[in-house]
């Protein structure tokens, strides 16, 4: 009888301390009782709100705010079954639970289970500074926990738990844990993943997969064997649950649109989320595609790539080069802004003022054999002429003889201003004014640039601009 009033009057001073609430400082200075001087990572994500690039925190964390509504509901009835079952209904501090914790620290002189509600690891996560097991400490957390729930009610502190449970190394909160582990959002989880994001927290460090993936594994069963007994899970579940294969190794972050991301966070530093025109599935497949063929083609090489929506302006997908962290291929160099030959790509253009100027049309004939214009004799790429032949085909051909013919009759510098005109911003070499090897890739552009006029042909002769945020 005495030990039982020994242990009821543990868990009622407890409840006392906790019912201060706000007598008892709980946060760092500058830090709201919701951890709102928490820094999460910085996303870049597309038109969609998907992941493109995240980027680590100041503190070289990977960490994303919480909610509840994207998280897979089975790992929130599993969480709350395991850490907390009495969640909805405790003010903060889970009496009952209290009591069974006060009796194991009576009998062992020390405590073995605190009691922790999870509004009472969310008030620990959030004051770092203290640690330890005494219970000056655990008093302390049940007066935060309690003002955490009166201030934030109980779906906010949830958030939080799901921003900043601590997953093994810089990982915290279940998202990046998500992404870390599974490399997917943890909006679908099997009830394997699910136990097991259930179960590292408890002992980040020692049940880390990627580190220890035996002791990970021996985890997620437990989480599964409990959820069988509590109900949540049929043994079907439990079975494929444990099944399951754990991950050895943690997975690389996104990193969609590397040059494009980067640069816009460097932009706009302050803002957390930076959303894009991208569209994730275009760009992701576009990646693949130029990676794979740059690679065919042997090494020191690389590629660009943009995909833009001509009505809009929009840019749906952009590459800066074929592999970022390759240094052999200078992957850190982002070509859709750097000057380069645009090669044939401008003779399209050179028909068009021709058309305009009514120097030609599509059915003009027109000669392509070996000609000289002043010291400049252009020539076909394999060396080949096709005899008299209409523009039209000329074009389709990508005939060299005929292209340089019409630019000097439309004029290589009214040319050159047209495309300035434009908003283009054609480089010559220092000192050279532009002649007639401007048609044939004698000019710097930008393939952002050439987009934009290509756009502009599209939208018959309306120049876009293009837009990416």
């Amino acid at each position: 009888m005495a030990t039982r009033l020994r242990i009821a009057a543990v868990a009622a001073g407890g409840l006392a301390l906790a019912g201060l609430g706000g007598a008892v400082a709980f946060h760092r200075a500058g830090e709201g009782p919701d951890g709102a001087a928490t820094p999460y990572s910085r996303e870049v994500v597309d038109r969609q709100g998907r992941l493109l690039r995240p980027f680590q925190t100041d503190d070289d964390m990977w960490r994303f705010p919480g909610a509840i509504a994207e998280v897979d509901p089975l790992f929130l009835r599993m969480l709350t079954a395991f850490e907390d079952r009495r969640f909805a209904s405790h003010p903060g501090v889970d009496p009952l639970a209290l009591v069974r914790a006060g009796g194991q620290w009576l009998r062992n002189g020390r405590i073995v289970s605190g009691g922790s509600t999870l509004s009472m690891q969310v008030a620990r996560l959030i004051d770092k500074r203290e640690d330890g097991r005494t219970m000056a400490v655990k008093l302390r957390e049940m007066a935060r926990a309690v003002r955490l729930e009166r201030e934030l009610g109980k779906q906010r502190v949830l958030d939080l738990y799901l921003s900043l449970a601590p997953y093994g190394g810089n990982v915290e909160g279940i998202r990046a844990a998500s992404l870390a582990y599974f490399g997917k959002e943890p909006r679908r989880l099997s009830p394997g993943e699910a136990a097991l994001l259930v179960a590292i927290p408890q002992s980040p460090e020692a049940r880390r997969p990627d580190r220890h993936p035996e002791a990970a594994r021996r985890a997620r069963d437990r989480v599964l064997d409990r959820m069988l007994l509590a109900g949540v899970l049929k043994p079907e579940q439990v079975a494929s649950g444990k099944a399951e294969r754990v991950p050895v190794a943690r997975r690389q972050m996104p990193t969609f649109a590397w040059h494009a991301s980067g640069d816009a966070v460097a932009a706009r530093p302050a803002e957390r989320v930076h959303r894009m025109t991208y569209d994730r599935t275009t760009q992701e497949t576009l990646e693949v595609l130029l990676r794979e063929r740059v690679r065919a083609l042997g090494t020191r090489l690389s590629g660009a790539l943009i995909a833009i929506d001509h009505r809009s302006g929009q840019v749906i997908a952009r590459i800066g080069a074929a592999d970022p962290l390759d240094a052999e291929r200078q992957g850190a160099v982002d070509m859709t802004r750097a000057v380069r030959s645009p090669g044939s790509t401008l003779k399209p253009f050179i028909y068009a003022m021709a058309y305009e100027a009514g120097l030609a049309h599509p059915e003009t004939l027109i000669e392509d054999r070996p000609s000289r214009f002043g010291t400049y004799a252009p020539a076909n790429f394999d060396r080949g002429y096709q005899g008299t032949v209409p523009t039209r085909v000329a074009l389709q051909m990508s005939l060299n003889v005929p292209a340089v013919a019409l630019l000097e009759a439309v004029g290589p510098q009214r040319f050159y201003a047209r495309l300035e005109q434009a908003g283009i911003r054609p480089v010559l070499p220092r000192g050279e004014v532009p002649g007639l090897a401007v048609g044939l890739g004698g000019v710097g552009l930008r393939l952002a640039d050439l987009a934009a006029l290509y756009a502009g042909l599209a939208r018959g002769g309306e120049m876009p601009e293009l837009v990416e945020r």
